[in-house]
């Protein structure tokens, strides 16, 4: 009998460091010494290099993490509301005027939190199979409504108590050897997550599932418990980061962690991982955090510079200091995170700088990496079984079958909730268009939208671009003096370029919709804070304002006054934007049902390859969808300040969730493929009604805001989640088949 045997998974990998670490560490102190030229008053010191490391350090604790997420194929973008709301939860713990409880106490808690954070979003995109970047926003959204509802938008302090407990809170501070703490816990940080990625079966494990999860399940490594591993990781690397920000500040404010996703996903990939997957190096991330908190400092603190002041006629130089406007510097973030996802395609995996350097030498060139996809590709073949019941079924069945229907009985039943529980308000007939102004916004975005993700890509930035084209707009109106028609124009240019740059980045340069999307999502919010200076503008043309006013003021407006009657009560309640809204969507649910152009959309997005074998141009149709997306966004960009009089530079906000969110309820698939205008009309409607009835004073309880947008991001959960189970897997479908054999196994039983 032959000896049994054992199958070993190789050498682990060897790599704890290489050569584009040390063109990282010759960038970051170049990059220190144009700071120090730049202002010498602050990066010259001693303390600037200080407070650089001790920042780095919380970036870097929570980059580390997010490598294994990274190297994995996978995304975490809940990282940055994972450190705020640990951080205020610990305040509210920890604090005397809440909870007041111990610092043990409080620290246990914090962590069996990050814990659960983890395991929630590795459970979401393994076992439930949730997109990682839609899993992951959809927690950061909800993560970003608990902290703002648990700290009511005010911080909150705990200095005086945490002088009682000063070996926590001395993490937080500088030690004997002239240093702060936190740089010391990065460091081991780091020191053990280079090695256990570098030098263990966990990190062999990682970069296998990372490179080809097909080949690692066959290699038999559990790679479903390897993904969630590495969530677990980074949110216990987001919960110390957090806590030594407790430690240090003896407070917590809402803004925690704003950004921080963006600012740590591009440290990790300016260290070399890929974004694609199976691979990146522990150091490499911590000295791309070190670049993205050196280029940070380097913008906000801005350098010195010498103003001339008039004073009695008098010219008097004053020293002053040259800061970069509001959003510039998120503009600057959101740039780098798509320049860095383009670092690994173009340089990284052709090995520009070894085939320079191997040029120089006269030496021939290395190989180049492996530029193809991986070895198994499973085509996008979704929901075919829900396709044949809708075929098979008739009569009511057959509406009931459409995958659309659940938005539309939906919308149904919150409207009649709502007449239950509010007739006096819910059965006005103007409150009720009053509800439709609301909904009119969301149901442009989402029109646009219903492309993107039919044609089987994202659109992350759909809110910001509304802003983006609202911002502009107002800017022309109320800065420059622009006439409505320009303004208008110029606002729907705006947007329309950055749909544009969507478009090519996601299609010229092929990295992934959500990565260029997200970086446009701050781009252009960065941009329309900084066209207003951060500040709220109001104040145009009344001929600007009908595009947001009711038909009965654009008559007036114009000297005509309708007749009493019917004509004059619809006038009085139908507004501009509403109309325009269902123009637009008439003709966009004309086009995807009827003209080729849809056929083109669903089939790009149902099955990419089989698209492209039948001589579409795959290419053409997802740019055009991501313009159209942009467009539609602009739109509304357009109305809302005409509608409101005004812009805020949060206009927007949290509307991509909405948007994704009214797509998937009415019937899109997240997958792509799927997806009609009159299910997204429905979903939105349904959205709308939910943020009406939450809204809604009932025997004088109003829900606050930022847990409605908490609900919504539930509500994102669980409409992905029955796209999945529900519409493409057929689990009641299968249950029912599974009983039926059963009963039939248990009748032949009973008749032997």
């Amino acid at each position: 009998m032959a000896p049994a045997t054992t199958t070993s998974l190789g050498r682990a990998p060897p790599q704890l460091a290489g050569g584009w670490e040390a063109g990282l560490l010759l960038f970051l102190v170049l990059l220190y010494f144009a700071g120090a030229f730049l202002n010498p008053a602050f990066f010259a010191s001693t303390e600037a290099l200080h407070a650089l490391l001790r920042d780095t350090s919380r970036v870097g604790i929570i980059a580390v993490g997010m490598t294994f997420v990274i190297v994995n194929k996978d995304l975490d973008l809940s990282v940055g509301s994972t450190y705020g709301l640990v951080a205020v939860m610990f305040a509210r713990l920890f604090a005397p005027s809440f909870l007041d409880l111990g610092i043990v106490t409080s620290i246990i808690l914090c962590v069996l939190l990050g814990t659960a954070i983890g395991l929630f979003n590795g459970i979401l995109v393994t076992v439930l199979r949730a997109p990682a970047f839609i899993a992951t926003l959809t927690v950061l959204f909800i993560g970003r409504g608990f902290v703002l509802a648990l700290t009511h938008g005010q911080a909150i302090y705990y200095s005086d108590k945490a002088s009682a407990y000063p070996h926590f809170f001395h993490l937080g501070e500088t030690n004997f050897l002239g240093f702060n703490n936190q740089i010391l816990i990065f460091a081991i940080v780091a020191a053990v997550g280079a090695f256990v990625l570098a030098k263990t079966r966990w990190g062999y494990e990682t970069f296998a599932t990372g490179g080809n999860e097909q080949a690692a399940v066959y290699a038999g490594i559990p790679t479903r418990w390897v993904r969630i591993r590495a969530y677990l990781i980074s949110s216990l690397c987001a919960t110390l980061a957090a806590l030594l920000s407790a430690a240090q500040d003896k407070g917590v404010t809402p803004l925690y962690g704003v950004s921080w996703e963006l600012t740590v996903i591009a440290s990790v990939v300016i260290g070399g991982a890929s974004i694609l997957g199976g691979r990146g190096r522990v150091l490499g991330s911590c000295l791309g955090a070190a670049v993205v908190v050196l280029i940070d400092k380097v913008l906000r603190e801005g350098w010195p510079i010498t103003r001339t002041v008039v004073i009695d006629g008098e010219s008097i130089a004053v020293n002053a200091r040259f800061t970069l406007p509001a959003g510039a510097v998120l503009v600057f973030l959101g740039l780098l995170l798509v320049a860095a996802v383009l670092i690994e395609p173009y340089l990284i995996r052709r090995q520009v700088a070894a085939r320079f350097w191997a040029w120089l030498r006269g030496g021939p060139p290395p190989p180049a990496y492996e530029t193809g996809g991986v070895a198994l590709e499973g085509v996008q073949t979704k929901g075919a079984t829900a396709s044949d019941t809708a075929l098979a079924a008739t009569g009511f069945g057959k509406f009931l079958a459409r995958r659309d229907a659940l938005a539309i009985i939906l919308t149904a039943l919150l409207w009649l909730t709502g007449l239950a529980l509010r007739p006096d308000y819910w059965w006005n007939l103007s409150n009720t268009f009053a509800i439709l102004l609301n909904y009119t916004e969301l149901a442009l975005i989402a029109v646009g939208l219903t492309y993107v993700i039919a044609a089987g890509d994202i659109d992350l930035s759909v809110g910001a671009v509304l802003a983006l084209a609202g911002s502009t707009a107002a800017y022309f109106l109320k800065v420059l003096g622009a006439d409505p028609m320009t303004s208008v124009a110029m606002g729907m240019l705006a947007g329309m370029v950055a749909g544009l740059v969507n478009a090519t980045v996601t299609v010229g340069f092929k990295l992934p919709a959500f990565i260029a999307t997200l970086g446009m999502f701050y781009i252009a919010r960065g941009l329309a804070a900084w066209f207003v200076a951060g500040q709220q503008l109001t104040g145009w043309p009344e001929s600007y304002n009908l595009l947001g006013r009711k038909m009965n003021d654009v008559l007036l407006h114009f000297g005509v006054s309708p007749p009493p009657g019917l004509i004059r009560s619809i006038a009085e309640v139908v507004s501009v934007q509403t109309i325009w809204m269902f123009l637009v969507a008439l003709l966009a649910g004309v086009v995807l049902a009827y003209m080729p152009f849809g056929l083109k959309v669903l089939s790009t997005g149902g099955n990419l390859r089989a698209a492209a074998y039948a001589g579409i141009n795959t290419n053409r149709v997802r740019f055009l969808a991501l313009l159209l997306s942009a467009l539609c966004a602009s739109m509304a960009g357009i109305i809302n300040i005409a509608y409101f009089r005004s812009f805020n530079p949060v206009a927007g906000q949290f509307r991509e969730l909405d948007a994704i969110a009214a797509v998937i309820i009415g019937g899109g698939s997240i997958f792509g493929g799927y997806g009609t205008i009159i299910g997204s009309l429905a979903g939105a409607a349904a959205i709308t009604l939910v943020r009406a009835l939450l809204q809604l004073n009932v025997q004088g309880f109003t829900m606050p805001q930022h847990w409605i947008n908490v609900f919504i991001g539930v509500i994102l959960i669980v409409a992905v989640l029955v796209d999945i189970w529900v519409r493409q897997a057929n689990i009641f479908g299968r249950i029912r088949s599974l009983l039926a054999r059963r009963r039939q196994v248990a009748e032949g039983t009973h008749a032997g």
